[in-house]
């Protein structure tokens, strides 16, 4: 059963996660600071809710930068 649910909470997280990226392009920001400001957020809610640092890193874990994505690198 499990094998199931996973697949479709990530699809959530993702769901959410590019709608609220939608939303904040949609007031102006370019999709880079979108992301900037979802990245603040989450330093921001970490620091406030330490316990919950691991869960917090998680949900934003799909939209963080990462080294491979770098195609100059």
């Amino acid at each position: 059963m499990s094998r199931i649910i996973y697949p479709a909470l990530l699809f959530l997280k993702r769901m959410y996660m590019q709608e609220l990226i939608d939303k904040l392009k949609a007031e102006g920001l370019t999709e880079q600071q979108a992301l900037k400001a979802i990245e603040i957020v989450k330093n921001f809610a970490k620091q406030k809710f330490p316990i919950f640092g691991g869960a917090i890193d998680k949900v934003f874990e799909k939209y963080s930068p990462k080294q491979e994505d770098d195609f100059l690198e």
